[in-house]
């Protein structure tokens, strides 16, 4: 099985960004971690501060991965680029966001690409990455 995991714009501070929202562990451990948590997964990590980037890497794993966990960070709330080019694959895509996005600003309580992921999972840290991997393996349809 070959999942894909998408992280958007400033997550690649995370550990450093706002510790108190998004926590102290920088995404590269916290990936080392979950790969030997999960040997049974070939898991692959892209993050991009670049939009484009986000949707070419959407259409290059789109058709042939198993899953694809995206936080698509700021991107959730502005994109719709990412939102056509999730609409446009098969792969079937888990939203994730580490902090609860209904308990911040009120303009990050709209998501745009949700209405095209299987599921979204909102406020629990880095667990959430743990959670939507663990839909992806057993999920039967």
């Amino acid at each position: 099985m070959r999942i894909q995991i998408i992280n958007g714009p400033n997550l690649n501070l995370l550990g450093k960004r706002e510790p108190e929202v998004y926590g102290t562990q920088a995404f590269e451990t916290f990936f080392q971690t979950l790969q030997q948590s999960f040997p049974q997964v070939e898991l692959h990590y892209f993050q991009s501060n670049i939009e484009g980037e986000i949707v070419n890497q959407l259409h290059d794993v789109g058709f042939s991965y198993d899953g694809i966990i995206l936080n698509a960070g700021g991107y959730t709330h502005t994109s719709v680029a990412i939102h056509d080019a999730i609409a446009a694959i098969t792969v079937p895509v888990v939203e994730v966001h580490i902090s609860n996005i209904y308990a911040r600003e009120e303009f990050r309580h709209h998501s745009l690409i949700s209405a095209h992921c299987a599921g979204m999972i909102s406020g629990f840290g880095l667990q959430g990455y743990v959670l939507a991997l663990v839909y992806l393996m057993n999920r039967t349809t």
